[in-house]
């Protein structure tokens, strides 16, 4: 991003010590400091702030520059590179630009102005307090790494690079928010990703006009996204390092967000949504077995109870040995209130499962599961089916890899249960088609949202359900 202002670095160090101090703070905030330096005949200033910096780092920098006083003399034309010279790290930057300064200082990097020097250097002496990475609570395996994203985006980007050791992998960062000044990083692999979608999402970021990120990746994609009324995700979000690195692999983009665990991948398709990783954890055969459970799963959980209505409301649908399927007392509830009333009570579960502590969620989910649910059949607020197709329908929903998707679905269900009861047979035709109509229209990134299945491709729809093609393409070329 462009910044507002362009304020040149003066020769004259007061001046810009009195910026910068109306700008970071530094006599109202504890955590922005000063620390002023003689190096031979010059003055010098060093920016920071101490909790996102190194301290050993700091220390050792300055203890470099001290000894300068001993060992040589710095004055003159020189001193400028013989202090950059001795500035003991790996990553030095040289800026002209007050406001460029004091972002970067306020991003956790070393800061340091010399008398008479219209250059300032800003060294790379980060250390962002956050948590190791771990195993996601949402993307657990029985085989794979137990490493995950954390809020630091340097560790990210670390994890990323350390499962793809190719010279063609891109991190390309931007500020985006002219308050916040959130880094945003887009990663991919440059000669797999399609350069036309690199160039939009580049963009799209770049052209963002917003004073702050509050709640970071989920903003973004909100900011980047014509989402509108659809609630399928047009992006997929992932906290497994492995995960995105098989994305990037396959052309897919990459979007990390400083603070956010959650890194983007686009474009996606309704199909990427459904793909696990403990498939590539296990063998073929094994991994397309579990592949075609949790799509079957998926498809229940949109379709089974929405079934179910249809041949409560028109029996003579079905064959005659299948008419045992339906309640033979409705109860005294209707049917709808009974379905709808179990899956908000469900949606409520799971949210209340997220919210309640690790030692009590297990208490909770006997209480709410069992007690409740069995107490209500008692009572005849719901009938035994009910209860249990609403209950497979929802176990569906958790085998959904992809949360937004799992609501996004839930979401279709709902409205499809509603036009199935007051409309019958048409009313399950039409909301299907609606459906399926909505989904063929959208797209991600000008990507097709349906694609292997529009426009079709064969080996690719095999893949939805098998786990028969792994996408590397690469390896086959070579072969021949």
């Amino acid at each position: 991003m462009e910044y507002e202002d362009y304020t040149p670095i003066s020769k004259k160090l007061f001046e810009n010590t009195e910026y910068l101090k109306k700008k970071l703070g530094v006599d109202e905030s504890f955590d922005v400091g000063v620390r002023d330096l003689i190096i031979g005949d010059r003055k010098v200033h060093l920016f920071y702030v101490t909790g996102l910096t190194n301290v050993e780092y700091v220390i050792e920098l300055i203890q470099s520059l001290v000894r300068l006083n001993d060992v040589e003399k710095v004055s003159g034309k020189e001193a400028y590179s013989i202090i950059y010279n001795r500035v003991v790290h790996q990553q030095v930057e040289e800026v002209e630009d007050l406001e460029v300064f004091s972002v970067d200082v306020l991003s956790g990097l070393l800061g340091i102005l010399i008398d008479g020097e219209t250059k300032g250097l800003i060294v790379d002496v980060r250390s962002y307090p956050g948590r190791q990475p771990a195993e996601p609570d949402t993307e657990k395996v029985v085989r794979g790494s137990r490493d995950g994203f954390t809020e630091n985006i340097i560790i990210n980007t670390a994890l990323t690079r350390r499962r793809i050791r190719d010279g063609n992998l891109r991190h390309e960062i931007f500020k985006v928010g002219k308050k916040s000044k959130t880094d945003v990083c887009i990663t991919y692999i440059k000669g797999k990703a399609d350069e036309k979608v690199v160039n939009d999402i580049r963009d799209r970021i770049q052209k963002i006009d917003v004073n702050e990120l509050t709640m970071s990746d989920k903003k973004l994609e909100t900011l980047i996204l014509n989402q509108g009324i659809n609630p399928f995700p047009k992006v997929r979000y992932t906290e497994r390092p492995d995960t995105l690195a098989i994305h990037l692999y396959h052309g897919k983009i990459g979007i990390i967000v400083d603070t956010s665990p959650s890194v983007i991948i686009a474009p996606t398709t309704y199909f990427d949504q459904l793909q696990h990783a403990e498939e590539y954890r296990q063998t073929k055969v094994a991994g397309s077995f579990l592949r075609f459970s949790r799509v079957l799963g998926v498809v229940g959980s949109i379709f089974l109870v929405p079934l179910w209505i249809l041949v409560v409301k028109q029996p003579d649908l079905l064959p005659e040995n299948l008419r045992y399927i339906g309640p033979d007392d409705p109860g005294n509830v209707p049917i709808i209130f009974q379905v709808l009333l179990g899956e908000f009570g469900l949606e409520i579960l799971r949210m209340a499962a997220i919210h309640t502590p690790t030692p009590l969620s297990t208490a909770m989910g006997i209480v709410a599961g069992i007690l409740v649910g069995q107490i209500a059949i008692d009572v005849g607020l719901f009938t035994p089916e009910v209860v249990l197709y609403v209950a497979i329908s929802q176990l569906g929903t958790f085998a959904t890899p992809s949360y937004e998707l799992s609501i996004a679905n839930k979401i279709v269900k709902i409205v499809m249960i509603i036009c199935t009861w007051f409309f019958g047979l048409w009313g399950f035709v039409g909301s299907f088609a609606f459906f399926t109509l909505g989904l063929a229209f959208t797209k991600s990134f000008n990507q097709p949202y349906l694609y292997p299945l529009l426009p079709f491709n064969l080996k690719g729809f095999l893949n939805i359900f098998l786990r028969v093609y792994d996408g590397n393409t690469d390896q086959k070329k070579s072969k021949k």
